[in-house]
């Protein structure tokens, strides 16, 4: 499965310029991201802007840039660019289909136009040749403001292969609101372009809300956990039908890590709605989804989206310790970790937290530190960077009672 090994952020907000792992250039020695990784800091250092950079990245592929930009968490372009700024909002991803493949770089920039309306101003998706271990990587989609060249196929790069006939081709988008992935994604002659495509679409952000798992839906199975998490019973009832023989199981292997829960199981109504049932070993009758508290619905969604037989490749959960008892948070971080191991069909796991139980939990590598700088933007440092954090974790301290006592934030 495909792992994001750097991510960038240009004048998104808080986030002036904020690198996390390794670029195509200029940061070529850095370590990539591991599978699971969690960001951590203070209160309004940048952590929800950084989960946002992700969610408006696969919102502009799931609608278009205007839409994106207008959500009603963000507000419209001008209220998303760093003060004091007239610079494009830019991004860069920098991933592996898988751990043979050469790296591929994504560089996504956004901008006004006249009409002061939101448009792509710049797309590049590109790779290394063949051999080429260091270095820039060449174009294989190249598009300024909605005009450039695409090259086809598996292989073919700017100034490989153009000699061959129908690799080279001009592009001309009609519609600078829409990416250019997002056309050119859907043509078979485009097959590297609609690989990523399907892995920016495949990205799962977690908006859970206990609230929205209470509500009983319709009958009728469902293979994937929504955002929202609404559609829990819907899913249960697509395990229970498509995975019988291991269906219980699962289950019974969720309910042990929910204190107080012996079993959990379905009961579709005469109306066909579906029900969840949860049994207590202290009573006879099951208690239902509207019945549980925040943190028990909370933490029987994590566990079952890491559950998916087919799970998303790339998963982004924003401080999951709400509501959730301090002694289920390090079940819930080894949890996540065991499921994020950088195998194949194994999801990467990205996560915002600031709370030290679930750190405590975590290895230096896999933690980054945001804050604040004097300027007012964020800055980003990677845990395993600070030597003295290292050696104490060497010694046996938990990380997360070192950034409690203040060891991370004063370096």
């Amino acid at each position: 499965m495909a792992l994001i090994e750097g991510f960038r952020v240009r004048n998104y907000r808080a986030l002036r310029d904020v690198t996390l792992g390794k670029l195509s250039t200029g940061q070529q020695q850095a370590e990539a991201l591991t599978p699971f990784t969690v960001v951590i800091g203070k209160n309004g250092v940048g952590k929800s802007t950084l989960f946002d950079a992700f969610g408006f990245v696969a919102d502009c592929l799931s609608t278009d840039l205007e839409t994106a930009c207008d959500a009603k968490q963000r507000g419209g372009f001008e209220r998303m660019r760093s003060l004091a700024t007239s610079e494009p909002i830019c991004f860069e991803i920098y991933y592996r289909e898988s751990t043979s493949e050469r790296p591929i770089t994504y560089d996504l920039h956004i901008d006004l136009d006249e009409s002061c309306r939101p448009y792509v101003r710049y797309e590049f998706l590109g790779q290394r040749r063949k051999g080429q271990r260091f270095g820039r990587p060449y174009p294989f989609l190249r598009l300024t403001q909605g005009s450039g060249t695409a090259w086809a196929g598996d292989t073919a790069l700017e100034g490989e292969g153009d000699e061959e006939p129908n690799t080279k081709m001009d592009v001309t988008l009609t519609d600078l609101r829409q990416l250019g992935i997002a056309t050119l994604g859907t043509l078979k002659e485009h097959p590297r372009i609609k690989r990523f495509r399907d892995f920016l679409k495949g990205w799962f952000l977690s908006y859970f809300h206990p609230d929205a798992a209470r509500s009983i839906p319709s009958a009728g199975a469902q293979r994937h956990l929504n955002m929202h998490g609404d559609n829990i019973g819907n899913v249960v009832q697509y395990m229970e039908r498509e995975h019988k023989e291991r269906f219980q199981s699962i289950l019974d292997r969720i309910a042990a890590k929910i204190p107080g829960i012996q079993r959990i199981k379905t009961l579709v109504t005469e109306d066909k709605r579906v029900l969840l049932q949860f049994n207590d070993g202290a009573f006879a009758d099951p208690f239902y989804a509207g019945q549980m508290s925040d943190g028990t619905l909370k933490i029987f969604a994590y566990l079952l989206l890491m559950e998916d037989p087919e799970p998303p490749p790339f998963i982004c959960i924003e401080e999951p310790e709400n509501g959730l008892y301090h002694r289920l948070l390090d079940t819930l971080a080894t949890e996540l970790r065991n499921h994020a191991t950088g195998k194949k069909n194994a999801p990467q796991i990205f996560v915002t937290t600031h709370q030290p139980y679930f750190v405590d939990a975590l290895t230096p590598q896999e933690v980054w530190i945001l804050k604040k700088g004097a300027d007012g933007y964020s800055t980003v440092q990677r845990v395993s960077d600070l030597a003295l954090v290292r050696n104490l974790v060497d010694e046996g301290l938990p990380l997360g009672s070192l950034w409690y006592s203040d060891y991370l934030d004063a370096n």
